[in-house]
């Protein structure tokens, strides 16, 4: 693992990146508002994907001083312009350069990350969104996302399911609606995450 700096405008954004030896992509985790690249759900994914080969790089999308602001966590625009700089600094490292490049998001990240790739078209091979708000992405970006798109809820998550549903009839691409039997929002019920983090994977593998 090394930890990188990187430069998004006037600030400038910690990350932790790790590539396995074979990888031939990485993805970009988008965590959800009041969370961080610490945030222990994406790591233990995280982990789940470079054990499959995948690269992963987790870092923070706002400042310390940002993430005081409660309006600022949910400034859809601003993370999404910060993912596109983490996205564009990969495709200048020449260590990741050359590989295919996924977006998972969480919460609010998951608005971040279609945003995003609906902007970058087909430099992005796959999206996953866990647990995720991809509503608040709006119906301009959703339509105009090409990468292959995986929308994971828990089954018990009342209300987040219904607006994911309304997310994937706007999405053109090739997608998929997978519940998670008995989770909740945070997937914190026994095997829950584990069941996410593996059909993940499963995405990534298949489309990076």
């Amino acid at each position: 693992m090394s930890t990188v700096h990187i430069p998004a405008g006037l600030v400038e954004l910690d990350g932790e990146l790790v590539l396995p030896s074979s990888a031939k992509g990485v993805v970009l985790f988008a965590h959800g508002s009041g969370s961080s690249r610490f945030s222990p759900r994406n790591t233990y994914v995280a982990e789940v994907l470079q054990q499959r080969g995948i690269g992963t790089l987790l870092f923070d999308l706002l400042t310390s001083a940002e993430d005081q602001n409660y309006e600022t966590r949910f400034d859809i625009a601003l993370l999404t312009k910060r993912l596109l700089a983490a996205t564009a600094w990969l495709q200048n490292n020449p260590n990741t350069q050359t590989l295919n490049l996924g977006y998972f998001g969480a919460s609010t990240g998951a608005a971040a990350a279609l945003q995003a790739a609906a902007q970058m078209e087909n430099k992005i091979s796959a999206v996953v969104s866990r647990g995720g708000r991809p509503d608040l992405a709006g119906e301009i970006a959703l339509s105009r996302v090409t990468a292959p798109t995986l929308l994971i809820v828990g089954g018990a998550d009342y209300g987040v399911i219904e607006l994911n549903q309304q997310a994937d009839a706007l999405l053109n691409c090739d997608k998929k609606l997978t519940l998670i039997p008995g989770a909740t929002h945070l997937f914190e019920e026994p095997g829950t995450l584990q069941q996410a983090a593996h059909s993940a994977a499963d995405w990534f593998a298949q489309h990076l």
